[in-house]
C-alpha cells in the first residue's frame, strides 16, 4: 500500500503566495512592456511633452549667466569647482542647462554644445520663449 505524506498548511501557503507574486511580477513586466512598445520609448525613458513650435514664437535675446537647475545662481562652495565645471557636472548627472537673469530663471534647450562650452559665464542667448523655457539658436558672450 501507498503511504500518502500530508504537507503541512503553511508549506501550501508559502507555495501558493510565491505563485501569485511570480504572476504578478511577469504581469507587470508584460504591461511595462506594452506600453513602452505603444509609446515607442524604452523603460525609465523620459517623454518630453509636447510644447508649442518654437517658429511659432518670435526669438529674442535673452542676457544672464548659464547654470544648471540644481545650482541656480549659487554653485556649492563645497564641491570646490568653479561655477562652469560645476555647471558641466551637475548637467551631466542628468540636471538641465538654465540661464539666470536676476530672478528669473529659464530651462535652457537645443545648441547644448555651446551652451557647455559657455557654461558659467554671462551670455547673451537668441531664443523663443516658451512659458520658462528657451529654445536656444544662438549663444554668444555677454555684454
Amino acid at each position: 500500500m501507498a503511504k500518502t505524506i500530508e504537507v503541512p498548511v503553511w508549506v501550501e501557503t508559502l507555495r501558493f503566495r510565491v505563485i501569485i507574486c511570480c504572476a504578478v511580477t511577469i504581469g507587470t513586466i508584460l504591461m511595462l512592456a506594452a506600453l513602452a512598445t505603444v509609446t515607442g520609448t524604452n523603460a525609465g525613458e523620459r517623454v518630453p511633452r509636447k510644447a508649442e513650435s518654437s517658429s511659432a514664437l518670435p526669438t529674442r535675446s535673452y542676457e544672464g549667466m548659464i547654470t544648471d537647475t540644481r545650482c541656480g545662481a549659487k554653485h556649492s562652495a563645497a564641491l570646490g569647482l568653479a561655477a562652469a565645471d560645476c555647471t558641466r557636472s551637475c548637467v551631466h548627472g542628468g540636471e538641465q542647462f538654465a540661464l539666470v537673469d536676476g530672478e528669473n530663471v529659464y530651462l535652457l534647450d537645443g545648441e547644448t554644445a555651446a551652451l557647455k562650452k559657455m557654461a558659467g559665464q554671462r551670455v547673451r542667448i537668441a531664443g523663443a520663449l516658451n512659458g520658462n523655457r528657451i529654445s536656444v539658436s544662438a549663444v554668444g558672450p555677454g555684454v
